[in-house]
């Protein structure tokens, strides 16, 4: 039976039974990969207006763009120029596209927010008009000098899916999978910015080294896209996106540094018949009353001293290498 497509979305922060289901249908998923120019907002809303299209015909029920998709990626203090409020005009043109074509958008931009801070936004758009937004909570260090971290670990749903959305570097923090799919997230969206220096080919096999384990670990299937070509804003994107399922196993893939989209169908029965194998699904064997340390703040002088002690070996001076040396030979 096909999603309704007209589900008004919902956002929420309550955590779900551990193993609990709320899919009761297949998603049909797109994933964008897509060259947005930094503060070309017209020509990006016009290709992803295509992109949009095609995938709508291809009875798509939800298609993700890149981080920063609208508005471009910069590390850059002109960011704050072509940033916007939501709602905003890009936001009300991404809200029409999804009435249009009666599917649901996820699509990335530059925020203002208070204290005339800007975020890195991703919104949801669905079909009904409602429009709802997850603030990037990891910021790079890069980042950290241009944008203001989210606090917030919303999910939403489309039909009967619940999802949940990390950006770029918000996946290298495994505690955050974690959480959405505690709060009954079963696919999560994980759109990137993700820069070089790394070939298209060498950024897919980096991201299946963590992203097939964030799948994994959690019984969730992962929709990752990057920006590709180059953003006007001196970085050159390899384009790459993947569709894994909750084994972390791809289902479909490109990388390459052209323009393009791919189309899966995420089947109710692989989660289900994931999460009912007795060594397929870990999280309703958690024991968090043990995991008290996760929350508990690392100072920079704890991090440089347990970094010393892993590392001494590359710390060692020439001199007392070649002593090492010496004596391992007497």
């Amino acid at each position: 039976m096909p999603l309704p497509r007209g589900t008004p979305l919902r956002g929420s922060d309550n955590c779900a039974a551990e193993g609990g289901l709320s899919v009761v249908n297949d998603l049909r998923v797109a994933a964008v990969v897509m060259r947005s120019g930094f503060g070309e907002i017209g020509e990006n809303l016009k290709k992803t207006e295509q992109f949009v299209r095609e995938a709508a015909l291809d009875k798509a029920d939800v298609v993700c763009f890149p981080e920063m998709s609208i508005t471009g990626y910069a590390l850059r203090d002109e960011i704050r120029i072509s940033a916007e409020p939501i709602p905003g005009p890009s936001t009300r043109e991404v809200q029409r596209m999804a009435g249009k074509y009666n599917i649901m958008i996820l699509a990335g931009l530059a925020e203002q927010v208070e204290n005339e801070g800007v975020a890195i936004t991703h919104i949801v758009a669905s079909p009904s008009g409602d429009v709802g937004i997850y603030r990037k909570l990891h910021l790079s260090q890069g980042e950290q000098e241009h944008f203001q971290a989210g606090n917030d670990m919303p999910v939403f749903q489309v039909g009967g899916t619940t999802f949940g959305v990390e950006l770029c570097y918000d996946a290298h923090f495994p505690e955050l999978s974690t959480i959405l799919a505690l709060k009954g997230a079963e696919v999560l969206f994980i759109p990137h910015a993700s820069p070089p220096p790394e070939s298209s080919d060498e950024k897919r096999d980096r991201w299946m080294r963590y992203l097939a384990a964030r799948a994994y670990d959690n019984g969730v299937f992962v929709v990752a896209c990057n920006q590709a070509g180059d953003g006007n804003a001196g970085v050159r994107f390899g384009g790459v996106a993947l569709i894994l399922n909750p084994r972390g196993r791809v289902i479909a893939e490109l990388s390459n540094d052209e323009e393009d989209m791919i189309i899966a169908e995420l089947k109710a029965e692989t989660l289900i018949g994931t999460r009912n194998t007795r060594m397929g699904f870990f999280l309703a064997h958690r024991r968090p009353e043990l995991y008290g340390a996760l929350s508990v703040p690392m100072t920079d002088v704890e991090f440089m001293r347990s970094n010393r002690q892993i590392c001494t070996h590359e710390e060692e001076t020439p001199e007392k290498a070649g002593n090492a040396r010496a004596a391992s030979n007497n």
